[in-house]
């Protein structure tokens, strides 16, 4: 981590104190922010989806490559350090009016807001509730309300149509794929949402909660039998080079599951659930591809 900037410096950078101040409810409760900053820098990947969809310029952003559908915003944007470790010379020497932060960079919160205004906006587990929380939460800060409010309800839109699929389409599991290891995630991870959210059963509601999923076998997922399974490829969504999801699913065991059988084994786009996961346009490609996944399906399931 390179080191802060002498005190004097920071002293001299744009803040709270010269702007009006807005109220913002982030992860770590309300906080107070300036009204429609200037200089914005975001080091969370799902905080630079659902800001760039409401049309904020966003000046800085981790070193990082980015979902596809982000690539130009992270072009236009100057580097300030990687996802965990912030260069804070770099945000020093720029003077931002406003960091969010969040998630992976959630640990520099407290040295950030040395250098600017710092909103720590992390998407825990409830992700589409608290990806709806900060999607208004920026749109009040941005003067963005009525745009805050059309993603919402196309958001609500998309929710209900993969509701409306999802009946009679059977239970599904979520396997994370990992080189040549796989995961399970249940109704209450980080993933879970697919379940909760979308109305769509479980396969094994057992699955124990942990931040990389429940290791599982192969055996495990024949015996569990799934009428869907959603995958995500970890290696593809941080450009990791490695087996492809695909290739280590291909086995007789989940060949024959029911999933195997039915050509229901769907492999989300990865990068924007795994690492945008609460972004607004994160989650409306999701539930686009799931819904797709599943109206193309039959109801004998």
């Amino acid at each position: 981590m390179k080191a802060l900037a002498p005190l004097a410096a920071l002293l001299m950078l744009p803040g709270l104190a010269s702007a009006q101040a807005v109220e913002v409810d982030t992860a770590a409760g309300p906080v107070e922010a300036p009204q429609s900053p200037e200089t914005v820098v975001a080091l969370d990947i799902a905080a630079i989806d659902t800001l760039s969809a409401l049309g904020v310029t966003i000046a800085g952003v981790p070193e990082f490559t980015p979902p596809t559908y982000l690539a130009e915003v992270f072009e236009a944007a100057q580097p300030v350090g990687t996802l965990f470790e912030p260069d804070f010379e770099a945000l020093a020497s720029m003077g931002p009016d406003l960091i969010v932060a969040g998630g992976r960079s959630q640990t520099q919160v407290e040295p950030l807001s040395q250098i600017a205004p710092t909103l720590d906006m992390t998407i825990g587990t409830d992700v589409v509730d608290a990806g709806k929380t900060r999607l208004a939460a920026y749109g009040a800060l941005f003067g963005a309300e009525e745009k805050a409010a059309a993603l919402e309800a196309d958001l609500d839109s998309a929710i209900a149509r993969a509701q409306a699929a999802a009946e009679g389409k059977g239970a599904a599991l979520i396997l994370l794929v990992n080189g040549g290891k796989i995961s399970a995630y249940g109704d209450d991870s980080r993933f879970g949402w697919l379940h909760t959210t979308l109305n769509i059963p479980e396969a094994y509601p057992d699955i124990v909660a942990e931040g990389h999923g429940e290791a599982v076998s192969f055996e495990f997922v024949a015996e569990t039998d799934p009428d869907w399974i959603f995958v995500i490829d970890r290696g593809a969504a941080i450009g990791q080079e490695g087996e492809a999801a695909a290739a280590v699913l291909d086995t007789p065991l989940v060949a024959d599951t029911k999933a195997g059988k039915a050509g229901q084994i769907v492999y989300l786009d990865p990068a924007p659930l795994y690492l945008a996961g609460g972004g607004i346009n994160s989650m409306l490609g999701s539930i686009g591809e799931v819904t797709k996944a599943l109206e193309g399906a039959g109801a004998s399931n």
